[in-house]
Order: C-alpha cells, then sequence, then structure tokens
C-alpha cells in the first residue's frame, strides 16, 4: 500500500529527509559553470509512467527555496496526471537566476541534463519559459514536449490551462451556489500571465465582474483597457469584496494573513500549491464553509495538452475534450470533501493516490 506523503512533512534537517518526506523517487542537481546553468529536476512518481512536468525560471532567494519549490511542484505533478487520467508520473525543473540570463547554450546545456535521464523526465515549458526555448533544449534531448505548432508541437497550452481553470472555477461556484453561473460573479483574478489572462476572458464572456491585480502595470493597464476589469494593488487583492478568489500567480497565497482578509466563498484558480500549509489551510477552509477547487486538478490542462503531444500526432481539439472532464471530476470531488467532512485537496489527493495504488499492481516505476 502506497502511504499518502504531506508537503508539512518536508525536514529541513537534510535532503534526503526532504525527499523521503515527500516519497520522491529522485532529486537531480544540474549545474555547468561555462553557461552558468543551476536546475534542479524533481521526480517524485513514475508508477504512471515518465514524469512529465516543464521547467520555470525563477530568481530564487536561496538554492533551499528552489528545492522546496522543485519537490512540491513535482509532487503536485503525481497527483495531477493521476487525477486526470493520464499515463504519466509526476516531475518538474526549476532552473535558478534571472531569465535573462538564457541563451541558446544555456538551455541546450539544460537539454543534456535532460537526456541524461534516458526518458524518466520529459520537459516542458512553465513559469518564465516560452516554446521557443523548448526549442534549443531539443536540439540535445527527444524528452521533451510543448514545442511551438509550427514545430509539429501543441504551441503554448496556457489556453487549455485556462479552460480547465475555468471549468473548475464553474463547478466550485456550482457547489457554492447552486448554480454554475458566473455572471454577476465578483471575482478577483490574482496574476495575469498567459493562463490568467486567458482565463479572464472567459470570466467577461460570461458576465462577471473581475478584479485583477499583477506585479506588472503594463499588464495590467493592457488587461483593463481590453476587458473592463477593475485595477487593484497587490496587497489590496485579499481585502476585495468578492465572490470568488483566483490565484492565478505563485503559490502559497492562501495562509494565515489572507484568510483573515478573504471575504469570499469560493476559492479556485491556476496557480499550483495555492495553500500555504495543505492540512492546516485546507482544514480552515473547510470549517469556514469555503468551496476550494484542488489546484492540481483544475490546472491540469496544460499537462493534458502536452500529454496529446507527447503521444504524438497533436489534436488541439482532443486536448479540449479531455480539459471538460475537469467539470465532472472537479464536482464529484467536492462532493466527497462534504460527504466525508474532509478538505476538498486531501479528497483529490486520495482519489489519485487510489490509481496509483491501483495500477502499482500492475508495475512499480517506469
Amino acid at each position: 500500500m502506497i502511504e499518502v506523503k504531506t508537503e508539512e512533512k518536508i525536514k529541513e534537517a537534510s535532503i534526503y529527509g526532504q525527499i523521503t518526506s515527500l516519497g520522491h523517487e529522485q532529486l537531480v542537481i544540474c549545474y555547468d559553470e561555462a553557461t552558468g546553468l543551476k536546475a534542479i529536476i524533481g521526480i517524485h512518481n513514475t508508477v504512471l509512467g515518465p514524469a512529465l512536468g516543464g521547467t520555470r525560471m525563477w530568481n530564487y532567494t536561496s538554492e533551499q527555496e528552489a528545492i522546496t519549490d522543485v519537490l512540491r511542484l513535482s509532487r503536485g505533478m503525481t497527483f495531477k496526471a493521476a487525477i486526470t487520467g493520464l499515463n504519466l508520473g509526476g516531475g518538474k525543473a526549476v532552473i535558478i537566476g534571472d531569465p535573462k540570463l538564457k541563451n541558446e547554450a544555456f538551455l541546450r546545456r539544460f537539454g543534456k541534463f535532460v537526456q541524461s535521464l534516458g526518458g524518466k523526465y520529459i520537459t516542458a515549458e512553465d513559469v518564465n519559459m516560452k516554446t521557443s526555448d523548448m526549442e534549443y533544449i531539443a536540439m540535445e534531448t527527444s524528452h521533451v514536449t510543448g514545442l511551438p505548432e509550427i514545430k509539429g508541437g501543441g504551441g503554448d497550452p496556457s489556453p487549455v490551462t485556462a479552460y480547465g481553470a475555468y471549468l473548475g472555477m464553474k463547478a466550485a461556484t456550482k457547489k457554492a451556489y447552486g448554480t454554475d453561473s458566473l455572471n454577476g460573479k465578483k471575482i478577483a483574478v490574482q496574476g495575469i500571465g498567459q493562463v490568467g489572462r486567458h482565463l479572464i476572458d472567459h470570466l467577461v464572456k460570461e458576465g462577471a465582474k473581475v478584479y485583477i491585480t499583477d506585479i506588472f502595470e503594463d499588464r495590467l493597464k493592457d488587461v483593463a483597457q481590453n476587458t473592463g476589469a477593475i485595477v487593484v494593488a497587490p496587497d489590496e487583492i485579499y481585502d476585495v469584496d468578492m465572490d470568488i478568489y483566483a490565484p492565478c500567480a505563485l503559490g502559497a497565497t492562501v495562509n494565515d494573513d489572507t484568510l483573515s482578509r478573504l471575504k469570499c466563498q469560493v476559492i479556485s484558480g491556476a496557480a499550483n500549491n495555492q495553500l500555504e500549509n495543505e492540512e492546516k489551510h485546507g482544514q480552515i477552509l473547510l470549517d469556514r464553509g469555503i468551496v476550494y477547487a484542488p489546484d492540481f486538478l483544475i490546472n491540469a490542462g496544460g499537462l493534458i495538452n502536452v500529454y496529446a503531444e507527447y503521444l504524438g500526432g497533436y489534436n488541439r481539439e482532443l486536448a479540449y475534450q479531455q480539459a471538460e472532464k475537469i467539470y465532472d471530476t472537479c464536482y464529484a470531488i467536492l462532493n466527497k470533501s462534504e460527504k466525508d467532512q474532509i478538505p476538498s485537496q486531501q479528497a483529490a489527493i486520495e482519489m489519485a493516490w487510489n490509481r496509483i495504488q491501483s495500477i502499482g499492481k500492475v508495475k512499480s516505476t517506469y
């Protein structure tokens, strides 16, 4: 029987302790002095298949912060693939540094590290990485997806990610209000990058009143002018009189500080690891009657998209059809959460592990 590992068990005493606590199979430290590349690849679980997960580049304040991020993200990818019904394991990579450092040699060197894993890890784009970056990585490894459409790939996966997040939000809204209509709902979207921007289009089209915030003022101005969304300062987004909070930037924005300020009935967004402390804050949301759409489920559209590319003969229409299942799965999890009186994130993790356990009887790891 596979033990459900929780992220709250991360031990800072040693790297091995952290890996063991969350049930990871492998943590790969990648360094190249010539190009300045510093990267970490986390492989969490490969029972269902090779570990597929994007690479993000971020100027982390410490190596420990980067390790914690890659461990949490790769774990989330395991659950995301399992609960979505994909034959994939969970992995993720982070590159430490300013995204301006990227160039051909830098990215191709990273591709060599990916290649050295022999297909156990497959990369794709994530924060601060683009389809064009995947082209350079693909020069050194075939274990890459998320390539531009002109190269036969699936292109930018963010529209599919946003579509899945939108459907998950509608399922959560139905649970909270008895109807999944977003018309007239006040929705605060934190982070208007590629996914957040596409999500806003869905919300505005349905008649929602949208509040937006981001650290990039030019982006805010553009989105506000084109959609009619109301701009809010980054730290004030938690105090907006809202029905739905949609975190679409980095994780851990649902925490002790924000929970005392949020006035919503639903939390449903595209960010990863939205709960700073999965067990503690998940329980608080349940106790307060706030409906929480599990993040790794409703933001699975991007993974669905790159998986379709990985299988060959990419078809975006089929990717959207697969993403449509997110609505029913989310609603089923929210019903299980209510019935069993457990946090929705826990209910989703249990559903994901049940599938991994079942397939684990057929094979152990990739």
